[in-house]
Formats: C-alpha cells, sequence, structure tokens
C-alpha cells in the first residue's frame, strides 16, 4: 500500500530536485545533440528534418530552463513556470506538425507540405504563447523544491490542466490517430507490391514499427504527471512521493525520447559515419557497425515525405 503523505520532507525535495536536474540535463545533452547534427550536416536540412530540428530545439529549451531556474527566488520560479510551459506546450505541437506532414504526404498525396512550413510556426508559436500567457490567470506560483509549475489556487490548478494537459492529450489523440491512418495505408501499398512482385512500393517495416511508437513517448511521458494533477487538484496538500517522482522523472525525460525516437535516425547516424570515417585509421574502420557501411544505399531520412504513386 502506498505511503501518503501531506507534505514532502526535505529529505523527499533533495531527491526530487536531483532527479529533476539529471533527467533534464540527459534531455538537454539529447536535444543539443539533434540541433548540432543539424547545424553541421548540411545533407540533413530538408524540410522533414527541419521539422525534427525545431522540435528538439524546443526540448533544449525548455529542459534548459528546467534546470536553470530557481524555485526558491520569486522572479527565477515565475520564470522557469512560464518557460518550461511555452517550450514544453511547443514540444508536443511540433509533433503534430510531424505527423500532420506525413499524413498529408502518404495519405493524401499532397506535395505542398514545405509551403506551409510559416502557418506551422504561427500554430506552434502562437498557441505556446497564447496558453503560456492564458495560464496567468488565477495564477499562484509556490515552488515545491523541484520546479516551479504547482500553483497553490484552485483556478490556478485548472487553467494549468486546461491550457497544458488538455491540449497535450489532444495532441496524443491526433497523433494516435494520424499514424494509424499512415501505417494502414502504408501496409496496404505494401501487401499489394507483395503480390505485384514490385519493390518500388515496398516499405520498410521497422520504419512503419518506429511511427507507430511515436504517440507511445508523449503518453509514457505524461500519464503520471496527469494523474498528479488530478490528484492534486482533488486533494490538495496531499503529496505521494513515488507518484510526484514518476511524475517528474518521465516529463523531464521527453526531450531525450523525442531526440532517440525523431532524430537519431538513419540519415543522422550515416551523416556521422560518414565524418567519423574520414578520420578513423583504416585499422579502425572494421570495428565500424556493418549495417552503416551499407546505408549509402537510402538516401532519404525515415521522417522524408514519402510518396505512394498510382500507377497508371
Amino acid at each position: 500500500m502506498a505511503t501518503v503523505a501531506v507534505i514532502l520532507t526535505a529529505h523527499d525535495r533533495q531527491i526530487l530536485t536531483a532527479l529533476n536536474t539529471g533527467a533534464s540535463s540527459l534531455s538537454f545533452v539529447g536535444s543539443s545533440f539533434i540541433v548540432l547534427c543539424y547545424c553541421l550536416f548540411k545533407e540533413l536540412r530538408k524540410f522533414s528534418f527541419k521539422l525534427v530540428f525545431y522540435l528538439a530545439l524546443s526540448d533544449m529549451l525548455c529542459s534548459f530552463f528546467n534546470i536553470v531556474g530557481d524555485p526558491s527566488n520569486g522572479f527565477f520560479c515565475s520564470a522557469q513556470g512560464y518557460t518550461t510551459h511555452f517550450f514544453c506546450v511547443a514540444s508536443f505541437l511540433w509533433t503534430t506538425t510531424i505527423a500532420f506532414t506525413l499524413h498529408r504526404t502518404v495519405v493524401r498525396h499532397k506535395t505542398d507540405v514545405e509551403d506551409l512550413e510559416g502557418m506551422f510556426h504561427l500554430y506552434v508559436w502562437g498557441t505556446s504563447l497564447f496558453v503560456t500567457v492564458i495560464r496567468s490567470i488565477g495564477n499562484e506560483h509556490r515552488h515545491s523544491g523541484v520546479w516551479c509549475w504547482t500553483q497553490t489556487g484552485r483556478t490556478g490548478k485548472a487553467v494549468h490542466f486546461l491550457t497544458f494537459y488538455a491540449p497535450l492529450w489532444g495532441a496524443i489523440l491526433y497523433n494516435g490517430f494520424t499514424y494509424f491512418q499512415v501505417i494502414r495505408m502504408l501496409n496496404n501499398a505494401t501487401r499489394m507490391a507483395v503480390g505485384m512482385s514490385d519493390r518500388a512500393y515496398q516499405f520498410d517495416m521497422k520504419v512503419l514499427n518506429r511511427w507507430g511508437y511515436y504517440p507511445l513517448i508523449l503518453i509514457g511521458s505524461w500519464t503520471f504527471g496527469t494523474i498528479n494533477r488530478i490528484h492534486d487538484f482533488i486533494e490538495p496538500g496531499h503529496k505521494i512521493f513515488w507518484l510526484t517522482f514518476l511524475d517528474i522523472g518521465t516529463a523531464a525525460l521527453m526531450g531525450l525520447f523525442n531526440s532517440i525516437a525523431y532524430g537519431l535516425n538513419t540519415s543522422v547516424r550515416r551523416a556521422i559515419y560518414e565524418r567519423l570515417d574520414l578520420f578513423w585509421p583504416d585499422r579502425f574502420r572494421r570495428w565500424a557497425p556493418i549495417s552503416l557501411r551499407h546505408r549509402n544505399q537510402q538516401q532519404e531520412s525515415e521522417l522524408v515525405s514519402l510518396k505512394v504513386q498510382d500507377q497508371q
């Protein structure tokens, strides 16, 4: 049976602070790595990976402010609360643009997604700013020893839930439905290609399976946080340590999960290997993974816009 504490002890807060700093640091390193790869490798600067870059940039800044925010100071407490809210919302909104791009290209056979980049920016940054401003309604910042998302006012808690967790789960549902349609479309095309023995229509099933896991990142990162917010609204002042531990740990690792799933794809690994291959001595090259040595025939990213063309 779980132990319910009315308040977190000083020792509990130290553990949660260390957890938050450590997990956020991992996310910061992972997302910064993807941002660095985009800046260094020109071959990655395609529209599909540009969306991943914006996702990683949002994760990087969210993790950064999550680390440096000082809950013991009123000004920094507010700064941490608003900046992490803004960039975390931007992060999961960028995942919806990636899902939208795949759906529009694969299912609807449209080729105009690059023309929508300006609309994507307006949608992501504009929505993030709007909900962050709305969040100030009924806001009473009070630190929990870990971060400054906690709001003591009942109205503030309700507004926080409506401006973060409601759009978050809306994004999760949208991503899940969209990837389901994309995967079903490509599975049907693959079965038809197998029947016709047409290799041009056959898709890498590993890629399809990977897309299926994308919505699970947000679910895994924010399920415990959602439960914790609901519990805190129903029973304010009663903290469950293990639930808060899982809430903070999984939420802070979202950037790391995104950088691995979205960013560390075939194109990135190939670009890294090609750079390393320029400097590695010949005697070390035989230690390189065989799968990377024979990637040159795969010229497009796993997230590149796919086109399913009908045979006439």
